[in-house]
């Protein structure tokens, strides 16, 4: 599928757009003042080790130390072991970001407090973001990535990316590969790697090997924690990660980053330079290319499809929950064929919508109950197809006897959401707040409660939003005289509009 990038950079922020067929499917956004750290290298110290989970905390120089899982420490080389034990196994959807994937299960019976003790010094690659009040997963199995190959140092195995089905090509891959490399590393052949000479390998192995050995000699001259290694910014990982031999072009807008990017890929990949395009007009890129309606159409929690049905999306702190409704859709012919139809229009705009948003972690999707078990059979082999263009690891289980979908979504960086907006200030991101009548009840309540004190001649002055001042007097006055006769009350009311709609003060004198 022919795909085309699209580059906003200026000095705030760098965002990426990935299109294919004229509509935006990924958007990458790196903030000057908050860049993401996968990929990072660091000299750490563990600062804390857990028995029982069999994980480690380890200080790499940010707020929050960085997760140690003991399925992601290199055995052989922590503790001088033989070359028997196998490293964690890489899921084929992580082949071509390694350090993007889930921690390995141990394939060894090694404990993790046999392995580190606290205070030691360990060498350690950042596999994803902190989250929330999460820190950094991190991984003792470094991967410094190519245009062609990832390099795994401290690992012996070679592989082929998914991407490259050919089982002819994949074998010419790993011999080509096994030649140029050094005997007992690691390589990965990524899906640009489709097709590549064996030159293409050579140059991509002689640069990895040459930065990982000046990687571990300055690791030997820092103390702990240090950064090692910092990533490419986004640009040039967007060069070297998106640009496939599919894409027709790569438009940038700044002229500054458009000659690094010549520069770049002159050095790395001079066969790419041709389709670099400096963007002149005078109207903003993502404005020209449609781009930015799709981001704020990706911010909405209802996404209507074509024939008048919608999917509603609600992202909480434990997973995503997506429902199907048919909208304004009533078919033309029996329930059961508009129910299908609608459910397969709206699983495809689902599977877009994922990976538009970056949404990852436990999903469910309330698709509109079928009876046939033949139209279930249908929506879910049509469901794992589309995800298939996905790039992200999912896994699916099987339609419910009540119409869920139960999926998972590797997770690696914040949601489009999280990156781009902040819990409502005012609702404190619950998405609701009381309505005036249940806080004119809770007011009154309070009054009664207050009313009950052996005090005479009690004096409340009550603080509350112009809202609440209006609905008491419009619905509630009489009970307030009333109020006041009965416990010998003198009510007055301090109306302040810069108060939230929730709160109220009452206080005695």
């Amino acid at each position: 599928m022919s795909s085309e990038i699209f580059i906003n950079s200026n000095q705030r922020e760098i965002r990426v757009a990935l299109m294919e067929n004229n509509l935006l499917v990924e958007l990458f956004i790196e903030h000057n003042a908050h860049k993401g750290i996968v990929g990072n290298i660091y000299k750490g110290k563990v600062t804390k080790i857990l028995p029982g989970m069999q994980v480690a905390f380890v200080d790499i120089g940010l707020e929050k130390a960085g997760f140690l899982y003991v399925g992601d420490i290199d055995v052989i080389d922590m503790l001088g072991l033989e070359d028997t034990v196998e490293p964690p196994p890489l899921a084929e959807e992580d082949k071509d970001h390694p350090f993007e994937g889930k921690p390995g299960r141990p394939n060894h019976d090694v404990k993790i407090q046999d392995i580190l003790q606290e205070g030691q010094e360990i060498m350690v690659q950042v596999a994803k973001n902190p989250l929330g009040t999460k820190g950094a997963r991190i991984t003792n199995y470094i991967t410094l990535p190519g245009r062609h190959l990832v390099y795994m140092p401290t690992i012996n195995h070679i592989s082929v990316s998914r991407r490259i089905e050919d089982e002819n090509e994949k074998e010419r891959l790993k011999q080509l590969v096994s030649e140029v490399g050094n005997e007992g590393e690691g390589y990965i052949v990524r899906t640009a790697g489709q097709d590549a000479e064996r030159s293409d390998f050579e140059a991509d192995v002689s640069f990895l090997h040459r930065l990982w050995e000046n990687l571990k000699k300055k690791s030997e001259g820092i103390s702990a924690p240090h950064l090692v290694y910092e990533d490419l910014n986004l640009i040039f990982r967007s060069i070297r990660d998106l640009f496939t031999n599919d894409t027709e072009r790569l438009v940038i807008d700044s002229k500054t980053d458009f000659n690094k990017c010549l520069e770049f890929c002159s050095s790395y990949m001079p066969h790419l330079s041709n389709k670099i395009e400096l963007y002149k007009d005078p109207m903003p890129i993502f404005d020209h290319y449609g781009v930015e309606l799709d981001i704020n159409r990706a911010l909405g929690r209802t996404i209507w499809l074509k024939s008048g049905g919608c999917i509603i999306i609600d992202q909480t702190e434990a997973l995503v929950a997506i429902d199907v409704n048919t909208g304004k859709f009533v078919g033309h012919s029996d329930p059961e064929d508009t129910i299908l139809k609608t459910n397969l229009e709206a699983l495809k705009e689902v599977v877009y919508q994922l990976r538009l948003r970056n949404i990852g972690g436990i999903i469910i999707v309330d698709f509109i109950d079928m009876a046939n078990e033949e139209s279930k059979e249908i929506v879910s082999n049509v469901l794992k197809q589309a995800l298939k263009s996905d790039r992200s690891r999912t896994r699916i289980l099987k339609i419910s006897e009540l119409g869920l979908v139960e999926m998972t979504r590797k997770r690696v960086r914040e949601s489009l959401v999280q990156t781009l907006c902040d819990p409502c200030d005012y609702c404190e991101g619950k998405g609701y707040i009381k309505s005036p009548s249940t806080v004119c009840y809770e007011i009154i309540r309070e009054i009664q409660r207050r009313g009950t004190d052996n005090i005479s001649n009690k004096k409340l002055e009550i603080k509350v939003h112009p809202i609440i001042y209006d609905m008491l007097f419009e619905e509630d006055s009489g009970l307030l005289e009333e109020m006041e006769k009965q416990n010998n009350l003198e009510i007055t009311f301090n109306v302040n509009p810069k108060l939230h709609r929730e709160k109220y003060y009452i206080e005695s004198s």
